[in-house]
């Protein structure tokens, strides 16, 4: 594991309304994570952890404090080239995964690509190398409303790394799948994503899970109440 933070958040507050209206969704949450980790942030529905990996990612701008990706503080930066850092920096994989139903698996996969400017042959074939890494290279022509839900995550999971970032941020990776499937997803996480130049956050209610996280991070009103070591190495 690298030493250096991968990700430092500072006092970061959101609230939403204002006046008598303002409701506090994360309240002066700081920590950082680690090249080489992976992270889970838990907590109970309305705990701030949606609200906190939006800010991480620049989905989301704070009311208050900061956020370093690899010492870069992205909310300083100009809008394109926040844009441009998350594009290259972050993959995202969403709980109900976002796939685009008019477009094949392989399309799904490549549009990363096609969005950094990559002519359509060069992403077509990036992202069949990277659908064979995730074994579903024989799916490549298939829409997704024809996969079952484990492929559709490791569909989704194959556009997040098609770019190569150094942070990924997981939103319930596991909430649809059945135990096992959840497992297989979560080994494939572990074995084959991690790496000492990648970081991974995965925000998760599973508990069936949690022996595969580094360190539990976790969030009740908002704010962080403690971290628990997960795996041991």
């Amino acid at each position: 594991m690298r030493s250096e933070a991968a990700i430092s958040a500072n006092e970061l507050t959101k609230w939403f309304g204002e006046g008598t209206l303002k409701t506090f969704a994360v309240r002066e949450v700081s920590f950082q994570a680690y090249f080489g980790e992976i992270l889970f942030i838990v907590g109970p529905s309305g705990s701030g952890k949606t609200t906190l990996l939006s800010m991480i990612s620049g989905v989301l701008r704070p009311n208050v404090g900061s956020v370093a990706i690899e010492g870069v503080d992205i909310w300083q930066l100009a809008p394109d080239q926040l844009a441009d850092f998350r594009l290259n920096k972050v993959g995202f994989v969403f709980q109900d995964y976002h796939l685009f139903p008019r477009l094949t698996t392989i399309e799904n996969v490549a549009i990363p690509l096609i969005l950094r400017k990559k002519n359509w042959e060069e992403s077509i074939e990036e992202a069949a190398r990277y659908l064979e890494i995730v074994g579903l290279k024989n799916k490549a022509e298939l829409p997704p409303m024809k996969l079952s839900g484990g492929e559709q995550q490791r569909v989704a999971l194959a556009r997040a790394l098609v770019s190569q970032p150094d942070l990924m941020i997981f939103d319930e990776p596991t909430a649809s799948l059945d135990g096992d499937t959840g497992r297989r997803i979560m080994n494939f996480i572990k074995n084959n994503v991690l790496s000492d130049q990648r970081c991974i956050l995965i925000v998760t209610h599973d508990n069936r899970i949690f022996e595969y996280a580094d360190r539990i991070m976790k969030m009740e009103d908002g704010r962080i109440i403690g971290f628990d070591n997960g795996r041991s190495h």
